[in-house]
This record gives structure tokens, sequence and C-alpha cells, in this order.
């Protein structure tokens, strides 16, 4: 069965999730109904990222396999036709190899939080951004990011519910700076994330931008390995997976957990 690469733009608003779910309509849920429509088969998708409720993507992965071969073009647009009503839009679609996957072939997953910081709230962007009205000091955000960057466990910065068995992730990038207009960008790169990782950055990095929090009450808390002591969850308006790569490099392994 021909395999097929899919890049996928969504506002996450008014889904579930990536993942399909019993509870509620997913993005999964819309492109595999938009195969279903397009190809009459009951198709699986398999996705690169499972962005939570909310969370937006600009440059999500997928792949899916087929019954037959049909122009990369053809595949896109004909998916674009059948979920044309639905905030999801099928960027490219291209012949994969048949050990290509989504998920396990992704070698650095990028994404960007976007806060909006001014005193009145957004309107446009609403919905597509977190608010925050007290003016942040970026450079000392920036500063305390650094010390989250590297190989660290992870579990203060993780969602209680994380179903993750290792906690030590290796966080490659994890920058933040001036975006245009009134926005704070955070940009954070990883072979790998934790449930909520990137949203408990934001929140506890915002702290430091108010000047409630220094970088050393950062780096206490990361060292306190405790998910109470991490500061406020960012909402899932801001977050966006913007990119996956692949390639031939070897994936990264995880020190082992608890250590031995």
């Amino acid at each position: 069965m021909p395999r097929y690469k899919l890049t996928i733009e969504y506002d996450g608003a008014p889904y579930c999730g990536w993942q399909r779910q019993a509870n509620g309509l997913s993005v999964q849920e819309v492109v595999e109904t938009g195969i279903l429509g397009f190809t009459g088969e009951a198709a699986t998708l398999f996705g690169a990222g499972r962005t939570d409720a909310g969370v937006h993507a600009t440059g999500q992965v997928a792949h899916v396999d087929l019954a037959r071969e049909w122009d990369a073009d053809t595949v896109r647009d004909a998916l674009n036709a059948h979920i044309r009503d639905e905030p999801v839009s099928i960027l490219a679609a291209e012949r994969a190899p048949d050990d290509f996957d989504a998920r396990f072939s992704a070698r650095k997953r990028w994404y960007l939080y976007r806060i909006f910081n001014r005193r009145a709230p957004p309107a446009v962007d609403r919905g597509r951004v977190w608010w925050v009205s007290k003016p942040l000091d970026v450079e000392a955000m920036h500063a305390a990011a650094q010390a989250l960057a590297g190989t660290h466990d992870f579990t203060t910065f993780r969602s209680t519910h994380c179903q993750a068995k290792n906690p030590i992730r290796t966080l490659e990038e994890l920058s933040v700076f001036k975006g245009p207009g009134d926005e704070v960008h955070l940009v954070a790169m990883a072979q790998s994330f934790l449930h909520n990782q990137i949203r408990s950055f934001a929140g506890t990095l915002k702290l430091v931008g108010e000047h409630r929090w220094t970088t050393a009450d950062v780096i206490a808390v990361l060292e306190a390995r405790d998910r109470t002591r991490c500061g406020p969850v960012a909402p899932p308006d801001g977050l966006y997976l913007t990119k996956i790569e692949y390639g031939n490099a070897p994936k990264r392994t995880l020190p082992a957990y608890p250590a031995t």
C-alpha cells in the first residue's frame, strides 16, 4: 500500500486535540473523514505530534497508507475539498517510503508559544495568543530559559497525567524574544517533549518576565523535580506546532530512569 506524508495546518480551538477521542471531534478524525470521502477507505492517520485541545499547528506531519497510488497534488487538493468546512488545511502531500513513520522517524520538533503583551486585550488574535497585560522583561525571560536547555529530569514541567515513563528530555533550544507588534515569542525545539512541557515553560517564564521569579528560582524548581513547584501552566491558545524535521541522524537515546 502506498504511503503518503501530509503536512497539515489547523486552528486547534474547535477540537479536542489531534488524537481521535470519544469525547469530541479531533483533527485526526477530520482528516480521516476527508480520506474516507475521497477514497472510500477507512484509513488510519498517524501524526508526529499529539497536540492537546486548543493547540494549533502550522507544520504538523502525518502519514497514511492508501490502497492505490494517487498523484500527490490530487491527494492534497481532494482532501482539502472534503474538509473545506473545517479550519484544517493539507498544505502538502507527498509519496513517502514504506518505512517512513511521521512520529517515530522525527528527529526534531519545533514549537512556538505566542504571548500577546499589552494592556488592551487582543481582538483579531483572540484564541490564538496568551494575553498578558503586565509588561514583560523579555531579556530576563530568555536568560532564565537557558537554565532549562540541555538534558534534565523535567518532572516539574510535565503534567501529572503525562504517560511518558521517563521524564528526562534533551531540550536543544529554548529562546524568548520580541515578536512582531506586541508579541513575545517562545521557541522550543527537541526530539520529543513531555505532556504540557512547553506550556509549563511559558507560565514559569512569565513569572520571570514579571520580576516575580528569578533565574535562580527557575533552577530551583527544575532541580526540585516536583510538579507542585512549577509556575502556572499557560493556556493552549498561544501554542503552535510549527515544524517537524526528519533525517538520517540516529535518534537521541534517553538516560536510564530512574538512574542505575
